[in-house]
């Protein structure tokens, strides 16, 4: 697997961890800003003028008489009504009382003379002044309302917050008097337009009824009963249906008797109810008379004499019969038809009747309507007369008092303000969230360096060392210092990175100054010195030369000496108390370093150095604004770009290395450098730097070199060349 091909970066989520980093990164601002914010809320506090407060307690309720129920009027239940009491909240600090207030106090001379140079408040002023030091409040769930007025003097706090009360509950009562008048004296006009209308309408009635020829005696409201009532209409109805019964049964009985044969007819009609005691004795005549001939016949026989005078009296009584059997029928006959000339008779009077009322209605209906329009105006007139009387009535009446004064302000005798616990507790609080949040705005803006992730992310290239902040040199602090293990790990990494085992020239560039490459260059060397490999550092950085400072050594002759041919290698090379460590100094500044790293002398002596020495290393001027390092990375094997944390924005840091890419360099990885190690712990896992596993070196630093090239190190650079 190629180390030098990273994945894919995954998407960057905060932890808790992260937040705390943030916090401890930043905590500089945020106990500046909790400091400032505390002690100017502390400053304020203490350089306030005291005040103090007085409160008066009022009970509101809307407007009702003592007596309930006064002219069927029904009293309002006292129910809780927001709306009602935000209502007066609005009322008590208008101008209409707040200026009553004013004028009675003469506020506007006193305020003046005390708080404007003896020159008196405008209304507006004073009216402005006493709403900012004025408070309402509600008490949850009652009709009470609390005034508290604050002021520096606690009298005249108590004073106004009482005389604001008192003001409040007359202009109450006065309001109810002059509505109450006003509404009196409305009635009272709307009952002279009212008695002007039942005037004219009394007219209209007295002129219709002499028109239409109308009889109304009681003066009565309801329209003329008709000719036939209800009652008299049901009973004649009784009436036609008893007859119509009747008469169906006097029909019924007449039709069934005239179908019956003569011989039976007679005997058909006593059953049917029909009682006649002439037919009675003339049938019980004919049984003694049937009997007597059935004996006759049986004792004398049929031609007796006897027997024919009793056969004459069966004839004559059996005609006798007959004859009283029609006369029955005829008489049933002309019942049904009396009774059916009675039914007609009725419904035509019926009809009659109805008819006549209809038309009576009909004439007399304007009078009745205009009668009944003028008893509409008269009542409407007895409601106006009584409404008048009410309001007179309730305005004598003893009145509850809708605004009630619980309780009376006292002189305070303690300042409320400004409330010092209440006041440094907030400016702790807010100096804490203000504090961070400006930590963590600040932290947004930042587009530096922060993580790994961040380099990964955004330049695209492995990360390969993490050095730590406060690091030295190596030379100084010995190979088994705390801090030579992170460069270990970085000569670790360079070494996978290689794809060949034949590059072995590396550049050490940074976007921006001061990002520690020097130092990189001078420990990384070390590092690679100690493990017994020939490694050469060369200052290539011809405008600020820095590597023979750290070595402590002449920079009279170097770079820029042997690329202009004024000395040899060997001259120039210079040993370092590390023997298998050397250095190759800038040399003297030339009027154009440009000509001088782009030259065919300087590529020939990359090829030299490269065949003498296991690794060479060269400090390079900062990529961005000086074409040096984009030259130099071009003619090397491999470049690290070094990125301080958090110094510069990762837009420049992305344009450095697109300056590499884009002259040929083959960048190799990242070195992040001056990392917090106390800020950012999750660095301690990348790096192996574990200050518990190991033990800084109690012995002397050895003494590093002092001057240029002895006889002794330059015999042994020539053996080497």
């Amino acid at each position: 697997m190629d180390p030098s091909k990273t994945p894919p970066p995954q998407e960057a989520k905060l932890h808790f961890l992260d937040y705390w980093r943030i916090i401890r990164i930043r905590k500089t601002v945020i106990l500046a800003v909790f400091l400032l914010v505390v002690i100017t809320a502390t400053l304020v506090t203490f350089i306030l003028p005291e005040s103090f407060s007085s409160k008066a307690r009022i009970k509101v309720e809307r407007d009702q008489t003592d007596i309930s129920g006064v002219m069927g009027n029904q009293p309002m239940l006292g129910v809780y009504d927001p709306y009602f009491i935000q209502t007066e909240f609005e009322v008590i600090q208008s101008e209409v009382i707040l200026g009553d207030v004013i004028k009675d106090l003469n506020l506007q001379e006193t305020w003046g003379k005390k708080y404007n140079n003896g020159q008196p408040f405008t209304r507006t002023e004073a009216m402005t002044w006493i709403k900012n030091h004025l408070d309402l409040r509600p008490v949850r769930n009652t009709s009470l309302i609390e005034i508290v007025y604050y002021s520096e003097s606690p009298q005249e706090a108590s004073d106004l917050a009482n005389k604001i009360a008192e003001t409040y509950r007359k202009h109450r009562v006065q309001e109810r008097q002059s509505l109450t008048q006003g509404g009196i004296k409305a009635l009272e006009e709307r009952i002279g337009e009212q008695e002007s209308t039942v005037d004219k309408q009394q007219q209209v009635v007295d002129d219709l009824r002499d028109k239409l020829k109308i009889s109304d005696p009681l003066g009565s409201s309801e329209a003329p009963t008709m000719m036939l009532s209800a009652e008299t209409l049901r009973h004649i109805e009784g009436i036609r249906i008893e007859s119509q019964a009747e008469f169906v049964g006097a029909k019924t009985l007449l039709d069934s008797l005239k179908g019956l044969p003569p011989d039976k007819l007679a005997q058909a009609i006593p059953t049917t109810g029909v009682q006649d005691s002439l037919l009675s004795g003339l049938l019980e005549q004919l049984t003694l008379a049937d009997q007597k001939l059935v004996a006759a016949e049986k004792q004398l026989g049929p031609k007796n004499t006897e027997y024919a005078t009793i056969s004459a009296q069966v004839d004559d009584i059996n005609k006798k019969i007959r004859e009283r059997v029609d006369g029955i029928v005829l008489g049933l006959d002309i019942k049904a038809g009396a009774l059916q000339q009675r039914l007609i008779d009725l419904s035509n009077e019926v009809t009659a009747a109805t008819q006549k009322d209809i038309n009576k209605s009909t004439e007399s209906r304007p009078y009745w309507e205009a009668k009944r329009k003028l008893e509409e105006y008269q009542r409407f007139r007895q409601v106006l007369y009584m409404k008048i009387a009410s309001e007179k009535t309730e305005l004598d009446l003893p009145r509850a008092s809708m605004v009630e004064i619980v309780d009376r302000a006292v002189p305070g005798i303690k300042p409320v303000r400004p409330n010092k616990t209440l006041n440094i507790a907030l400016g702790i609080i807010i100096g804490l969230v203000v504090g961070v949040g400006l930590a963590f705005f600040i932290e947004y803006l930042d587009t530096s360096v922060k993580t790994i992730d961040d380099v990964e992310r955004t330049l695209g290239a492995p990360v390969l060392g993490v050095i730590p902040q406060n690091v030295g040199l190596l030379t100084e602090e010995g190979g088994e210092s705390p801090h030579a293990e992170a460069y270990r790990v970085l000569r670790t990494n360079l070494l996978f990175s290689r794809k060949d085992d034949k590059l072995n020239t590396v550049a050490v560039v940074s976007a921006g100054a001061g990002e520690g490459k020097s130092t990189t260059v001078f420990n990384l060397a070390a590092v690679f010195a100690q493990s017994g490999q020939r490694v050469l550092m060369v200052d290539s950085d011809l405008r600020r030369p820095t590597l023979h400072k750290m070595l402590h050594v002449s920079n009279s002759i170097g770079l820029t000496n042997y690329l202009l041919k004024q000395n040899t290698l060997e001259e120039v090379i210079q040993t370092s108390n590390l023997p298998s460590l050397d250095f190759m100094a800038s040399g003297k500044l030339p009027s154009s370093s440009l000509g001088i790293l782009s030259s065919a002398q300087m590529r020939d002596l990359i090829t030299e150095l490269k065949q003498h020495y296991d690794f060479v290393f060269f400090d390079s001027p900062p990529v961005m604004g000086v074409s040096d390092a984009s030259i130099l990375a071009s003619e090397v094997d491999m470049t690290l770009q070094v990125i301080q944390y958090r110094r510069y924005p990762q837009p420049m840091n992305i344009r450095a290395k697109q300056l590499i890419e884009k002259v040929g360099g083959n960048l190799i990885g990242i070195v992040l450098n001056n990392i917090n190690m106390s800020q950012d712990e999750s660095y301690y896992y990348y790096s192996g730097y574990y200050h518990d596993y190991y033990t800084h070196n109690e012995e002397e630093p050895a003494a590093p070199v002092k001057g240029g090239n002895g006889e002794k190190d330059k015999l042994e650079i020539k053996q080497r060349y």
